[in-house]
């Protein structure tokens, strides 16, 4: 089975590198305070301060909790992504409202969330899907005038821009993941939130530590990120353009292979950088992307809507008619691209696609 993230062979590629980070960090006291990796990410990223936590899903959590959303409140959010976009939401007592996508980039309508919106929204969690980046201006726009916090999604995207403008600099907060299924991973997950504001950063910090500052100030959480991951992944950031570089060629070959196939693919935009955390084609029919999914082994991100998950038969929420979410739900696959694709294996999953359509 051709593997999905490939970390293993990056692990062998690089392992004298790995137990040289490893003996550094046995050698000292510090395990759980990564400042020197937050101050860098920040400054990769162009953001002011950079909070590390247990999870993409904790910094979504913590980004509500920041701008005050909780009972009573509401919160705009896409009917098709992981179901961190919304559980967080309910984790605070507001009610996620979900809202449809455009076909084209599988990201939240504007026009669902206009229809959505309601005097009770108080935030819109905006999901760059798959690491691609759409033009955001509107959106921006309408949490503005609304007086609405936007907060991004970004945990699929790093290392994606467009226009120049980085994922996960756009919104009033965001965050990312590193978890193994990731552009850029650490051995056992990972988040980051993200702010230009000093004291939402200040709060956060506390969050993730019981609410510890002076003392013990309010009930917080357990979501640190241990100085080991964090070295792990300041190793693995400083190769991602090389990563994203391989990541894009896979994809290229994939565009040019699946042009003429009756599927629909996600050809990069002008002056957009894609990182391809998913390579992603879109079927005419649900048969044909089970009878690939089965053919290649492959994954399906994601196979259902989230306002169709069981859980919420018994959690409070408000949908759209999302029509494009439920037919990307049913016809959605996701191939194996990252940079450790060996070409045998691309030629294969190539061969096996067309042969499919062909035959």
């Amino acid at each position: 089975m051709i593997p999905y993230e490939g970390w293993d062979r990056e692990y062998q590629e690089n392992k004298e590198k790995y137990l040289e980070i490893f003996d550094k960090f046995m050698s000292q006291s510090n395990y759980e305070n990564p400042e020197i990796f937050e101050k860098e990410f920040a400054k990769f990223m162009g953001r002011k301060y950079a909070v590390s936590v247990a999870s993409a899903t904790d910094a979504l959590y913590f980004s509500l909790l920041v701008h005050g959303v909780g009972p009573g409140d509401e919160v705009l959010v896409t009917d098709f992504s992981w179901i961190s976009t919304s559980s967080c939401v309910s984790m605070t007592g507001a009610i996620p409202v979900f809202c449809d996508i455009d076909l084209d980039s599988y990201h939240i309508s504007l026009d669902s969330i206009k229809r959505m919106y309601s005097p009770k929204v108080k935030a819109l969690i905006y999901t760059h899907l798959f690491g691609n980046m759409t033009g955001t201006k509107e959106i921006e726009k309408f949490c503005k005038e609304k007086g609405i916090a936007l907060i991004e999604d970004a945990a699929q995207s790093l290392g994606s821009s467009l226009n120049g403008r980085k994922a996960g600099t756009i919104g009033d907060s965001s965050s990312f993941s590193f978890n193994t299924n990731k552009v850029i991973a650490g051995i056992n997950g990972g988040g980051m939130y993200l702010t230009d504001n000093n004291s939402h950063a200040e709060y956060v910090k506390k969050l993730r530590r019981h609410g510890k500052g002076k003392d013990f100030e309010f009930l917080g959480y357990n979501s640190r990120m241990y100085v080991l991951n964090s070295e792990i992944i300041r190793y693995r950031l400083s190769q991602i353009d090389n990563y994203q570089a391989k990541r894009n060629r896979i994809a290229d070959v994939y565009n040019r292979q699946f042009c003429s196939l009756p599927v629909t693919i996600q050809k990069p935009l002008e002056h957009q950088e894609h990182n391809y955390h998913k390579y992603v084609i879109r079927c005419s029919n649900q048969l044909d992307r089970d009878n690939l999914k089965n053919l290649l082994s492959a994954s399906i991100h994601y196979d259902t809507c989230l306002s169709a998950n069981s859980m919420y038969n018994s959690v409070f929420h408000r949908k759209d008619t999302c029509v494009n979410s439920e037919i990307a739900s049913q016809t959605v696959l996701s191939l194996p691209v990252h940079a450790w694709l060996f070409p045998n294996e691309l030629d294969w999953i190539i061969d096996s696609v067309r042969d499919y359509f062909q035959s």
